[in-house]
């Protein structure tokens, strides 16, 4: 349901100078983003990375931007479009997770953005058979041991849009992330299946309408594509391209990472051979190897739980950490652990349900007195 705190979040956007990080400070300091519109310039030049620039910015821009954001408001009701900010208790916990999360984007379709299973998969637009095999035997074997799985790519040529299909195919949800607003869809081709997605997962972006799909549109999407999901896969990739930047930034939130292995002189092997070779993806042959990669199998034996019924502070390696720091973000927790965030999140929970931490906004833990 939309409020006017996503009216002001959205503007404040829009304001020159103020990303998705800076908004997030902004909002972390002031409390809610109509605060900061209504702060004093003084109290705006407070805030770590706002200086003179951009307080005034906010301070001259708030007719305009909160004009176009109500304007934007009226096509997202008028379209049945689902808002989702930052402040929202059902925003994409993954998603939160990472730093540079937007603090607002716009969802049509049916996906549980929260499910229990989400995996990206993405690759090159020139898809060979091989990779196409690859990826229509790794979606219908995890489809059958994980039908809630979501299946998340880029709706673009290729193994993204080979993705979707697969997954269309096989009953499994399928979100979209697009380079654009919702007004649209590109490639135009793709329209029938983007239409199909709506009614069995849906399509996804942070960019409003009337924005066209610009090439750096396309950079700043694939953070969302790494962002929402456990683990990303590289199916097929040449040593350049869009896959293996959503492969970096996957790694940079310290997310799993994964590929198929091929041939060294294929030329849309390489790519994946090279993430591989520098460690930053682990190497699958089958759907059973992902699995088993990200613990999913897990479920099937009862894990041996750690006992914190007790009211000492047990020896822990989290414990260790925020007793020696007293605060850490999640992300510099699971950099410090050489742990993937999907593996740290649970440890997190269970010591925080035993009083042991305690979680604050923006992804900071504490340990509790």
């Amino acid at each position: 349901m939309i409020n006017d705190e996503h009216i002001y979040l959205l503007g404040l956007t829009l304001i020159k100078g103020v990303g998705n990080v800076s908004a997030r400070h902004l909002v972390e300091y002031f409390g809610n983003a109509k605060a900061v519109f209504t702060a004093k310039k003084h109290a705006l030049e407070q805030v770590p990375g706002v200086g003179e620039y951009i307080a005034n910015n906010i301070r001259e821009s708030e007719k305009t931007v909160l004009q176009r954001a109500e304007n934007e408001f009226s096509f997202i009701e008028k379209n049945k479009i689902s808002v989702y900010s930052i402040t929202d208790d059902n925003y994409p916990a993954r998603l939160r997770e990472c730093q540079d999360a937007p603090v607002v984007f716009f969802f049509k379709g049916v996906a549980d953005l929260n499910v229990s299973h989400i995996i990206s998969i993405v690759g090159t637009r020139n898809a060979t058979e091989y990779g196409r095999n690859l990826t229509d035997s790794l979606i219908k074997d995890l489809a059958k041991d994980f039908p809630d799985i979501l299946i998340v790519s880029g709706l673009a040529y290729g193994i993204d849009i080979y993705a979707h299909r697969c997954a269309l195919k096989n009953n499994v949800p399928t979100v979209g992330v697009l380079a654009h607003g919702l007004d649209r869809i590109y490639p135009s081709l793709h329209r029938t299946a983007a239409v199909e997605m709506l009614h069995k997962g849906g399509l996804l972006t942070e960019f409003m309408s009337e924005t066209n799909p610009d090439r750096e549109n396309f950079l700043q999407r694939n953070r969302l594509i790494a962002g929402l999901s456990d683990a990303t896969i590289v199916v097929e990739s040449a040593e350049r391209g869009g896959a293996l930047v959503t492969a970096d930034i996957a790694f940079s939130y310290g997310r799993d990472v994964y590929t198929f292995p091929g041939r060294v002189a294929d030329k849309y092997s390489k790519g994946c051979n090279r993430l591989v070779q520098m460690s930053k993806a682990g190497l699958i042959t089958s759907a059973n190897d992902l699995v088993t990669a990200l613990c999913w199998d897990a479920g099937k034996k009862k894990p041996k739980q750690m006992d914190l019924s007790f009211k000492e502070k047990p020896d822990h390696p989290v414990i260790s950490l925020l007793a020696e720091k007293g605060e850490f973000h999640i992300n510099e927790l699971a950099t410090s652990m050489n742990l993937p965030i999907h593996q740290l999140s649970p440890m997190l929970f269970e010591l925080e349900l035993a009083g042991h931490i305690k979680a604050l906004p923006g992804g900071i833990y504490k340990l509790m007195e």
